[in-house]
């Protein structure tokens, strides 16, 4: 007999999903892929402006509006990339005996709290890294110049005309730490304990400050400063479900199934900001 936990059990995983992934907070849900596997975004160019030919049209142009110019519309095509799956049997004889510590909804949700929502979160901060508009060259880390780096990043952003609101500072718990011996640093840390849930350990510079664990992030990462418009981060949760006794397991066959992918979109690349460290700083 297959139990279906789509329905049942889909909106504790979405309930995980927004309170222990890291992700949520630096990525948008802008474009939908229901009944789609590929999205594609148009790229259109804009016109430059003109002095107005008030007396007539100048030069060899025939309009008083300046030259006619044609418009670019390229695309960026998006096509999901990772289409994930797990599988575990529970003995029913281990899961009568552990105290219902193997039952198969909790030995889920286990699999989508330490690998599951992990390995989305890595690809998606890996992806943004990658793709970062912003990449100044490697630099090592400091007390000393850590404040001033952050602050430059923020400055770079302002130049590109980024939203100034929601954005998001990445720090691995090593660059919170020299955040914590900067002189120059105060930490507004009257946080909400909702965003609390979601990450965010305080505000600087206008800066929402996110710690995330270096496992999920770079080898040589330093930190981030970005907007969640410039990336798009679908998930689809296509099915979680468990078998009892199917043929040849005494107990219950547990199977999952996730299709996810980030993107960066190239015209909105700017609003990321990512500080690299040389590999021999860390």
């Amino acid at each position: 007999m297959a139990i279906e936990l789509a329905e049942e059990y889909l909106p504790y995983v979405d309930e995980q999903f927004s309170t222990e992934s890291k992700k949520a907070l630096v990525t948008n849900q802008d474009f939908s892929w229901a009944g789609a596997h590929t999205v594609k975004i148009y790229k259109v160019s804009t016109g430059t402006m003109n002095d107005y030919g008030r007396k007539g049209a100048v030069g060899e142009n025939w309009s008083r509006y300046g030259n006619v110019q044609s418009l670019d519309a390229t695309t960026q095509i998006m096509t999901l990339r990772n289409d994930r799956s797990f599988t575990f049997a529970i003995d029913a004889l281990d899961a009568e005996e552990t105290a219902g510590n193997l039952e198969a909804a909790t030995a889920l949700a286990r699999q989508i709290r330490q690998v599951v929502i992990p390995e989305v979160d890595t690809y998606t901060f890996n992806q943004m890294c990658i793709n970062a508009g912003n990449k100044p060259a490697a630099a090592a880390l400091t007390k000393d110049n850590i404040y001033l780096e952050i602050i430059e990043a923020n400055k770079v952003l302002d130049d590109a005309e980024v939203p100034e609101t929601e954005r998001q500072l990445i720090v691995t718990p090593d660059v919170y730490h020299l955040m914590k011996q900067c002189k120059d640093i105060v930490l507004e840390t009257d946080i909400g304990a909702d965003m609390r849930l979601r990450g965010v350990i305080g505000n600087l510079d206008g800066l929402s400050v996110m710690r995330v664990p270096a496992s999920r992030l770079p080898k040589d990462f330093g930190f981030m400063v970005a907007h969640p418009c410039a990336t798009v981060a679908p998930t689809k949760l296509e099915s979680y479900k468990t078998h009892e006794n199917p043929p040849g397991i005494s107990g219950f066959l547990v199977e999952g199934r996730i299709v996810y992918d980030a993107f960066v979109m190239e015209n909105k690349a700017k609003a990321i900001y990512y500080q690299a460290q040389p590999t021999d700083a860390k």
